[in-house]
């Protein structure tokens, strides 16, 4: 499966995500464009999304161009912001969240066996 980043860019796409989290698995990448460690976060997730072939959705959050979206996300979801951090939703609440080295290459894989 090739991986297709939704870039989230506007406050109402949070709602839409949780939405989306309704059908299938839902994951939020938030990622800053000048850290080594978010480098290397994000480079894992597009190793992990070629090894699962379960349906996934995983949209992409620029925490220095949107950090107002970060903000709402951690209030509205109740998860601590940290960068690098991945959020996993399932039926519109937070399943799993996890930041920095822990976004290892199976992390969407060992999400979506839970």
């Amino acid at each position: 499966m090739s991986l297709e980043w939704i870039s989230l860019t506007a406050m109402n796409q949070i709602e839409d995500m949780l939405y989306h989290s309704h059908r299938e698995a839902v994951f939020v990448f938030k990622h800053s464009t000048t850290c080594g460690i978010s480098a290397m976060a994000l480079e894992h997730l597009e190793l992990a999304s070629k090894d699962t072939r379960i349906p996934f959705r995983l949209y992409y959050l620029d925490l220095l161009a949107h950090r107002d979206i970060s903000q709402e996300i951690a209030r509205k979801l109740e998860v601590q912001h940290q960068s690098p951090q991945i959020i996993h939703l399932k039926g519109g609440k937070v399943v799993f969240h996890t930041s920095h080295h822990r976004i290892g290459p199976t992390i969407i894989q060992d999400c979506l066996d839970r």
